[in-house]
């Protein structure tokens, strides 16, 4: 997995699929579906459509607003579709990794888009090209597809070519798949990433990342996909799933509900808002402190911040405002831009924060360097003491299950005490939420958590792990 110098962590992936028996317009469907998704991924989108065992994809690098155009949706026409929108935590950010990924093989065409990380794609990616296997992109979704595709040559059905595809891929994964006549949804057996499905009228189903999607198009939620289950949308008036590889410990990635999904998004039965309050309410019983207001840092700030307000009694109100207009600090070409670029996209309100004690929450802290321009700009505006309260608890461990947390080299809570974190980043005084605490927050999710990067307890075994045996 490769690593950028952002001080910030990344969005996921997203992933939308429709099955229409009623004659929507499936490609604009997709475009506000992806529209409400597009927090998960902005280097680069796409959407493929089944016209008849036709299929139209069209993807490009950049936002959902920038690829398609109205001419561009008016073209793509079928009854079958699915949709992305992607950041890269593994691969590089090219054309030729945007998704969704169409192939034409002996049975057909295979179409599909991916949604986390697989520990084991390098050895799955060598087994295979030494096989002959010739990969055109650098991503994970080609090799899952190039396994399908084998698996499909012996297997009677596409549904069961994917279920006979499972147990080779260790990691986080949410599948989208299209056959010529069938839509399917995948969730891996540890359910690391979110899925779930909707419908509309007539029998039309959907799936999606969040239900934020199936809220942009009006269709109603049904579901979450389990982990490990296969569900088949192929124009029956019911869905069929395959369970075969279902009952497993579940380890949802809780960075679901501290960063990565939309506020308005119930995920495996949990709001997502309701668990960043009850974050910013478990902050301020951890850390307290006489202060005069609180705020978040936008976006992924805000609803913790309003928790830690309701808490502790102290008001809440805006001390930052964010540009929404500007693109995100880590595509910019150097740290030092990068840096400076904090000053463009956030701007503190001096009428607010002048003279006053303030409480500033924010979602973690990877590097630093962001979290101390942050702080330097309130005090520039005449805050009085800027305490910093951290919704997430210190980083410790680097991810390989598609969130972008870099090696242990690169995290700051590896080098330095929480003492000495506060000093670079000369806050007043800093607090990060517990472990023990954040095993509290989502008292309504169906779910068990993975929290391996802040206690370095992975739910498979993963690449450290190896190197750690290696060097016994």
């Amino acid at each position: 997995m490769s690593y950028n110098k952002s001080s910030k962590l990344k969005e996921e992936c997203g992933l939308f699929g429709i099955y229409d028996r009623h004659g929507y317009d499936c490609a604009r469907m997709m475009y506000y579906a992806l529209y409400a998704l597009q927090h998960r991924g902005q280097e680069s989108c796409g959407i493929a459509v089944n016209d008849d065992n036709n299929i139209f994809c069209h993807k490009d690098l950049g936002l959902v607003q920038d690829v398609f155009s109205d001419f561009v949706l008016s073209q793509i026409k079928g009854n079958i579709a699915m949709g992305h929108v992607r950041y890269s935590t593994a691969g590089t950010n090219t054309r030729d990794n945007a998704q969704p990924l169409v192939s034409k093989y002996v049975k057909g065409t295979l179409t599909i888009a991916h949604n986390g990380n697989l520990v084991n794609a390098d050895e799955l990616r060598d087994s295979l090209e030494k096989q002959g296997a010739i990969f055109q992109a650098r991503n994970d979704a080609e090799v899952i597809a190039y396994l399908i595709a084998r698996e499909r040559l012996n297997a009677p059905s596409i549904e069961e070519a994917v279920a006979n595809t499972i147990p080779k891929l260790k990691g986080a994964f949410s599948l989208l798949v299209m056959s010529p006549r069938k839509l399917i949804a995948v969730r891996d057996p540890h359910g690391m990433r979110p899925l779930c499905i909707g419908k509309l009228e007539d029998s039309t189903y959907v799936f999606s990342s969040e239900s934020c999607g199936l809220a942009a198009i009006g269709a109603e939620f049904i579901r979450d996909v389990k982990p490990g289950e296969i569900v088949i949308a192929d124009g029956t008036e019911t869905l069929r799933t395959i369970e075969t590889h279902c009952g497993g410990k579940s380890a949802l990635c809780i960075f679901e509900h501290i960063y990565f999904a939309r506020p308005d998004s119930v995920i495996d039965g949990q709001s997502v808002y309701d668990a960043r309050r009850a974050v910013g309410h478990a902050l301020a019983k951890e850390h307290p402190v006489d202060a005069d207001l609180v705020f978040g840092v936008p976006d992924s700030g805000l609803c913790a911040a309003i928790g830690y307000a309701e808490e502790s009694g102290i008001p809440y109100g805006y001390g930052l405002m964010k540009n929404r207009y500007i693109g995100r600090t880590f595509i910019q070409p150097s740290q030092s831009m990068r840096e400076k670029s904090v000053n463009i996209k956030l701007a503190a309100v001096k009428s607010a924060v002048e003279g006053k004690k303030v409480v500033m929450v924010d979602d973690s802290i990877v590097r630093g360097t962001t979290m101390k321009n942050i702080v330097k700009m309130l005090k520039d505006a005449g805050a009085k003491e800027v305490h910093v309260r951290i919704s997430s608890p210190p980083f410790l461990w680097p991810c390989y299950f598609g969130t972008d947390i870099p090696n242990r080299e690169m995290l700051i809570a590896c080098k330095y005490t929480i003492e000495e974190i506060r000093q670079s980043i000369e806050a007043d005084t800093l607090g990060f939420v517990s472990c023990e605490a954040l095993k509290t927050i989502a008292k309504d999710s169906k779910l068990e958590f993975c929290d391996a990067c802040f206690t370095g307890k992975y739910p498979m075994e993963v690449p450290i792990m190896k190197e750690m045996e290696g060097n016994k």
